[in-house]
């Protein structure tokens, strides 16, 4: 297995059976030009086994952190370590573009999600809500 960095549009559409919803080519190459945003492959061979995305939030009196945004793992390909690999990737390059930390929300019950981002070395936070505003699909 390698993890590189996704750097073309066809690169992130060649790995649409690992999101939730079908890509699309005008969201993909907005995704590649913004700044912050990066999205990391794990390859089985030339397949994308796993991906994990990430995009960097500035504020004033903070600096500079990482939200791991989304993480997913082929389901043929789970339980050998992917998702950790991929977890820690991120880590090593939010640190390297100098993020203070990285966070990640999670639901309470998501064990594998759990385990998983623990295994790479993260710590519980505490509990918070997450509230949301709909605007519909098309934005």
């Amino acid at each position: 297995m390698r993890i590189r960095p996704a750097a073309t549009a066809s690169e992130l559409l060649a790995a649409a059976h690992l999101y939730d919803a079908e890509p699309r080519p005008e969201w993909a190459d907005r995704f590649l030009a913004a700044g912050g945003h990066l999205m990391l492959i794990a390859y089985a061979g030339d397949f994308p086994a796993g991906f994990v995305s990430g995009v960097e939030m500035l504020h004033p009196d903070k600096g500079t952190e990482m939200c791991l945004y989304e993480l997913g793992v082929d389901e043929r390909y789970r339980r050998r370590g992917i998702g950790r690999a991929l977890t820690e990737a991120l880590a090593a390059e939010a640190r390297e573009r100098g993020c203070y930390d990285m966070w990640v929300g999670v639901e309470r019950d998501h064990e594998a999600a759990l385990a998983t981002y623990r295994s790479a070395g993260a710590a519980d936070d505490g509990v918070f809500a997450m509230l949301t505003w709909e605007f519909g699909a098309e934005h």
